[in-house]
């Protein structure tokens, strides 16, 4: 087995052709390779097809001068370019974490019991549009929407269905909203209490961001302030009360789906992240404390090394801003995790099956990138919510790139590349330029007060319109080529079969719905909904109480309305 001993890194040719010895001469490779001999290993066969032993990382001989080479560095330090772990996937893998949710909570248990049997390690929750917009699914304004683009979920008691014989204790789970989030966590957390599992030792990650609704997807319930409220009293909760749960995940994946660059996408989503980290200073909290728990989401596109190349930056700029303008002084607090989903835009309703390739070559980007964890999308999800033989056909998608090609036995295996290593400095520089444009926009330079200004100006969303433009043109000209779009439209491929939603399960989600209403304690549900209002008037953490009327089943509606109406709702600025 290749276990990275003797022969210690790569040597930059062959490995064991550098005389032993020679790695004394290189502070940086000895470094690393105590950091690798003290790190977890898993017990795998780490050698190529045709039996040839690999080490755990490649990179410059020993003793040579290699200019910028600490911009790229060794896996497992600052500036983590190549990885936060000495042997990247040697150590562990990263999760399989699907993203799936649709009909009710039933519905939806089964499609989580058929993923995590097939070999799936975390769970992801994709919601309807009227939970992510937070309305009850017999809300006028939920006809035809419940179900359909996740699953409904209208109290605790659809938590409770939705994780039925699924323990919380044992899994982690990633949950895809912002709007409403925090009282959607707070029936998580009344779910898993019903399960009897210890709430302190919880671990999953919410997403929470509410910058990239407002810069791109569009779905937020009250005016910015109101929301970072919120915000910033989850993070203070989950500091104190569940360290291990990630109360943010901030989110490029949307605003590049929206039709940003790679550039935008990474420096929007950073300067979001930055933003939240003052949100975070702002309320007094250790920045060693809270920092840990944001992670990331980013798109895979289809560009292979552009792709790879913005993760890589990513790592690089998260933690230099942490480390020399926010103050974090551990390597624990200057790691950037992100969560990868392949690129959904770039699936097409033209010849569908060729989307399985498509997704495959965005997968590989973003493990060749470092994810700490990957939802492969379905070939039928341009058409609609996957089918249950295409959710199969993408996690194989994920576990034939774990188990056989080669990739997860070498940390950053194209670091050094010439080209991914200008393509990383480039998407660095241009996500530079971006920062300092939206510091500009604040009258106090703060990162947090240009994304307030640059959302209320229309900014955010000009940058993104003028990109997507540029790009469709490009289309239209011939310039870009989609194979069965714009080129090589000929084919013998059928119509396939997609999954359709029953208006059925409308129906039932109201009816059951209006039986939990009559069922319910109604006196202890209007004293939590008082208790919460006199929360958010206090100026008191608004999650005990919010966690209480989730216990009372208060439905989501009757929380996120008891809030519209104390702060009121959000219009966008029209731009034209």
């Amino acid at each position: 087995m290749g276990d990275g001993q003797g022969t210690a890194a790569g040597q930059g040719t062959a490995a064991g052709q550098v005389p032993a010895g020679r790695g004394g001469q290189d502070p940086g490779r000895e470094r690393w390779q105590r950091r690798y001999d003290a790190s977890r290993k898993r017990n795998a066969d780490f050698t190529t097809l045709s039996g040839i032993e690999v080490d755990p990382v490649y990179g410059p001989p020993p003793g040579s001068v290699t200019p910028g080479f600490e911009r790229i560095g060794w896996p497992g330090e600052y500036p983590f370019t190549r990885g936060l772990y000495p042997g990247g996937y040697r150590g562990r893998t990263w999760t399989i974490r699907q993203f799936s949710g649709f009909g009710n909570a039933v519905q939806t248990n089964e499609r989580y019991k058929m993923l995590l049997q097939a070999g799936g390690g975390g769970l992801s929750v994709a919601f309807d549009m009227p939970t992510l917009m937070g309305r009850d699914s017999d809300d006028p304004r939920s006809v035809g929407e419940v179900g359909h683009c996740g699953v409904a979920i209208d109290s605790a008691a659809d938590m409770d269905t939705l994780f039925d014989g699924i323990p919380l204790a044992d899994i982690t789970t990633s949950m895809t909203i912002s709007g409403p989030a925090v009282p959607v966590f707070c029936m998580y957390l009344a779910a898993a209490e019903r399960q009897g599992a210890d709430i302190s030792k919880l671990n999953g990650t919410l997403q929470t961001d509410i910058f990239k609704e407002y810069i791109a997807q569009k779905e937020w319930l009250f005016p910015p302030q109101p929301h970072l409220r919120l915000i910033g009293d989850l993070m203070e909760y989950c500091a104190r009360h569940i360290p291990d749960y990630k109360p943010l995940s901030v989110s490029g994946y949307h605003i590049r789906e929206a039709g940003s660059t790679a550039a935008q996408e990474l420096a929007f989503t950073l300067a979001d992240g930055f933003g939240y980290v003052e949100l975070g200073l702002s309320r007094g909290l250790d920045i060693e404390a809270f920092a840990p728990g944001l992670s990331f989401f980013f798109d895979a596109h289809i560009d292979f090394f552009e792709e790879i190349a913005k993760f890589r930056a990513a790592r690089r700029i998260w933690a230099r801003w942490l480390r020399d303008v926010y103050g974090a002084k551990t390597e624990r607090t200057q790691w950037l995790r992100f969560h990868t989903q392949t690129a959904g835009v770039s699936l097409t309703a033209q010849q569908p099956d060729n989307n399985v390739v498509r997704t495959a070559i965005e997968a590989l980007a973003a493990v060749l990138g470092g994810t700490n964890s990957l939802h492969t999308n379905a070939l039928d999800e341009v058409l609609a919510l996957p089918s249950e033989k295409a959710a199969e056909i993408a996690l194989r998608t994920q576990q034939v790139i774990m188990e056989e090609t080669g990739v997860v036995n070498v940390a950053d295996p194209l670091g050094g590349s010439w080209y991914l290593e200008a393509l990383t400095d480039e998407l660095e520089a241009q996500a530079e330029e971006i920062f300092a444009r939206i510091r500009a926009m604040s009258p106090d330079q703060t990162m947090t007060g240009g994304i307030l200004r640059g959302i209320e100006d229309g900014w955010f969303m000009a940058e993104i319109a003028e990109a997507s433009f540029s790009y469709q043109q490009k289309l239209e000209k011939g310039d870009k080529r989609v194979v069965g779009v714009n080129c090589l439209t000929e084919t013998v491929e059928k119509p396939i079969e997609i999954l359709r939603v029953s208006h059925e399960v409308e129906l039932e989600q109201a009816r059951a719905l209006r039986q939990r209403r009559q069922q319910r304690d109604q006196a202890a549900v209007d004293a939590a909904l008082t208790g919460l209002l006199d929360a958010a008037r206090s100026g008191a953490n608004m999650v005990p109480p919010m966690i209480a009327a989730a216990r009372a089943e208060a439905t989501l509606g009757e929380i996120c309305g008891t809030l519209r109406a104390e702060w009121g709702s959000y219009f966008e600025a029209p731009a034209f």
